[in-house]
């Protein structure tokens, strides 16, 4: 059950040129559905998929990871091919970082791709505590919805599970990692006023990708959310100009595949000025190397002892310590009612522990080396 307004999957049935959107991180289709409206007023079948363990409790997100979102993307976009005979794919937000992710693996199989505030990384130092906070904090609480508009309907959750979180970290560095695979036509719109999303994340896209046809459209008034926002009607009218120039081939790969003609011939011309013969005898100069080479200074490479026992419990204790007086300054949480004294005592207790281990009587070494 959900208590989100409008948070299933929807399909807006329309002519044979179909639009597969995708929603952003918490969120549900409620949050690009007037957007998924005024596509299919333009006459296209649009079809909006929830993400799994989305537009329920944020419960479900915490039992579910990227790859789940992407299974439910990957579904959605072969029943869309089912009804339609060519298809563009539409992302807000991280559903942004979802249709560069299909683009990556199915990039021939679409026609071109709409991206609003797509996020694809965030640098803050939080999300380098995630790996350990996940197993600590089920949630943490989220932000008000991004919307310059007061009272805007709500359209996700009021919480950040943190194990969904943190695979969202994976879903980043892979689809940052791979933006090269992305060639297809592209309309890139973002807002300057976003709290949600750094505009940097639009403009690494564009820097990085291999489309020659990138369409940018930037948001003066509005926030994260623009189909939620005041200028909802003017990401509409762009985005079907966008898709009537695809459609028309006035914006197209042609060009691209082109100048990648032109490289793989170069390429081609440089390989094959090059001899591959290895049976020519080697010179003095070689052997030389070669010998210099062997007789090389080698500096040794010892290995430093794992830890015993009670050296690993203090080293626990010690991380422990820390983490748990991060959150309870931080989050403001206190496990046992008793402030921070639990983590200072640990903290306190770990260095103790691990100077007391490592400090051992000299009958426990022999010419330097630990038996």
């Amino acid at each position: 059950m959900s208590d989100i307004p409008n948070s299933e999957s929807f399909l807006l049935s329309g002519g044979k040129i179909g639009i597969l959107m995708i929603h952003g991180f918490t969120g549900s289709p409620a949050s690009i559905l007037p957007w998924a409206q005024g596509l299919n007023r333009a006459g296209y079948t649009v079809s909006g998929p929830r993400l799994a363990g989305h537009g329920t409790r944020w419960e479900d997100l915490n039992q579910s990871n990227w790859e789940h979102w992407y299974e439910s993307v990957e579904t959605a976009f072969l029943e869309l091919k089912k009804s339609c005979d060519r298809v563009f794919i539409a992302g807000f937000s991280v559903g942004g970082a979802l249709a560069l992710r299909v683009a990556q693996v199915r990039g021939a199989e679409i026609e071109g791709l709409i991206l609003l505030n797509p996020s694809i990384y965030d640098d803050r130092k939080f999300y380098h505590l995630l790996p350990v906070l996940q197993h600590l904090i089920p949630s943490i609480a989220g932000g008000p919805s991004d919307v310059s508009i007061p009272n805007s309907p709500r359209h996700g959750y009021g919480r950040i599970p943190l194990k969904a979180l943190n695979s969202l970290r994976a879903l980043w560095k892979l689809v940052e990692r791979d933006l090269y695979l992305v060639d297809s036509p592209l309309m890139i719109a973002y807002s300057i006023n976003d709290h949600v999303v750094h505009p940097i994340n639009s403009e690494t896209i564009i820097d990085n990708v291999y489309s020659v046809d990138i369409r940018e459209v930037i948001f003066e008034k509005s926030f994260h959310n623009v189909a939620l926002d005041v200028e909802a009607e003017a990401l509409i009218e762009e985005s079907v100009d966008f898709l009537q120039d695809v459609l028309s081939g006035e914006l197209a790969r042609e060009g691209d595949n082109d100048e990648r003609e032109l490289i793989d011939a170069e390429f081609s011309a440089i390989v094959s000025g090059l001899s591959l013969d290895t049976s020519s005898p080697t010179t003095y100069l070689d052997e030389l190397d070669e010998i210099e080479s062997a007789e090389a200074f080698k500096p040794p490479n010892p290995t430093i002892p794992p830890p015993d026992q009670v050296q690993r419990a203090g080293l626990i204790c010690l991380i422990g310590g820390s983490l748990y007086l991060f959150v309870h300054l931080v989050f403001k949480i206190d496990f046992f009612g008793l402030g921070p004294w639990p983590g200072i005592l640990g903290f306190l207790g770990g260095i103790a522990i691990y100077i007391w281990r490592t400090a051992r009587p000299e009958e426990d070494f022999d010419d330097g080396a630990i038996v």
